[in-house]
């Protein structure tokens, strides 16, 4: 397949700018096993899923990643940390109107410095004189995605990260993730539904564009994972009694995938670039909560890998023309394996 062909037609008014006033107060598109579409509230989630289910969530943390600095010249400079390297050095994306300097430091708030080491591809090692992570967390502006068109705000803070959340390193929220709160929990589990958690350090690279039209010639950003022996046992143990393993965004999908290219899901850390297209054959899931992905975007590449390319490109346009909300604050869609 084409990257057009994953193209669709989405009002920019439909791209959500703040979260519901409460975290299940969304939208929820159910895709039927027959491919039809059926509107819900996320509220109704917990009568989705079935006694002896099993919900796999991400429990990355989004880090407060965006800082501004100046050049000696007097430029401005966009710095988004991407992940902490050793030597109190980070991989970044960097926006500034000139290119940076290795002579040149930075001048970051807080009387700190960073200095340009070198490029990684699209992205900039640079080294600060403190140590990042600390840094970044006092520092730090939310990393609010590029079509949310506004300045973090303080609700953020707490909006744009999961009620779960506990191992810092993402830049980007699992973004279906943020639908849940301690009630909707609390129903699932009520019915019997147990749940388990991986970790996948989103990147800033999620929001990077397919550049060439040949999918196969793009390459993913590396994103670290993590999948514990914890939850290899319980997702073994919710096959063994005829459960299904639902996976609570595309992150888990990557995460649990990458963790079972040998054909068995088994405990893994390290990084991926896995790219999931239509024509994959999944290992580790059976069906899938996911928010509305941008147009020709990898993330709506994988959700039509799982539940047909005919079929969620109909639900889209189906979302489209019953106005759900699009993107990382908007609604969800649930999809089952046929």
């Amino acid at each position: 397949m084409r990257r057009s062909d994953f193209a669709y037609d989405l009002p920019v008014d439909l791209i959500a700018q703040h979260p519901p006033a409460q975290r299940a107060g969304g939208r929820l598109l159910h895709v039927l096993p027959n491919g039809s579409p059926k509107d819900l509230n996320f509220t109704d989630f917990p009568g989705l899923v079935r006694p002896g289910d099993l919900l796999v969530f991400n429990d990355t943390r989004v880090i407060p990643a965006r800082v501004h600095g100046v050049k000696p010249t007097g430029g401005q400079v966009e710095i988004l940390l991407e992940r902490v390297l050793g030597g109190n050095r980070i991989l970044a994306h960097v926006h500034a109107s000139k290119p940076l300097r290795t002579e040149a430091p930075v001048a970051l708030p807080g009387n700190v410095e960073a200095r340009f080491i070198q490029r990684h591809e699209d992205l900039f090692e640079l080294q600060l004189t403190v140590e990042p992570l600390a840094y970044f967390q006092q520092y730090g502006a939310m990393p609010l995605p590029p079509y949310i068109e506004r300045n973090a705000e303080a609700d953020d803070a707490t909006r744009y990260q999961t009620i779960y959340a506990r191992e810092p390193g993402a830049v980007a929220a699992p973004t279906a993730g943020l639908h849940f709160d301690d009630d909707v929990l609390a129903r699932c589990k009520g019915k019997g539904v147990e749940s388990t958690f991986v970790t996948l350090h989103v990147g800033a690279g999620t929001f990077q564009n397919v550049r060439v039209d040949d999918l196969q010639q793009h390459r993913m950003h590396a994103e670290r994972l993590s999948v514990s022996a914890e939850a290899c046992d319980a997702i073994a143990a919710t096959r063994a009694r005829g459960g299904r393993v639902v996976a609570v965004g595309t992150t888990v999908v990557r995460t649990l995938e990458s963790a079972a290219q040998s054909g068995e899901l088994q405990p893994y850390e390290g990084e991926t670039r896995l790219f999931i297209t239509p024509g994959y054959r999944f290992r580790a899931i059976d069906a899938l909560l996911t928010n509305f992905h941008l147009p020709e975007s990898t993330l709506l590449m994988l959700v039509c890998a799982f539940g047909g390319f005919d079929t969620v490109m109909h639900a889209y346009r189906h979302a489209v023309e019953r106005r759900y909300r699009f993107f990382s604050y908007g609604d969800a869609m649930f999809l089952e394996r046929r």
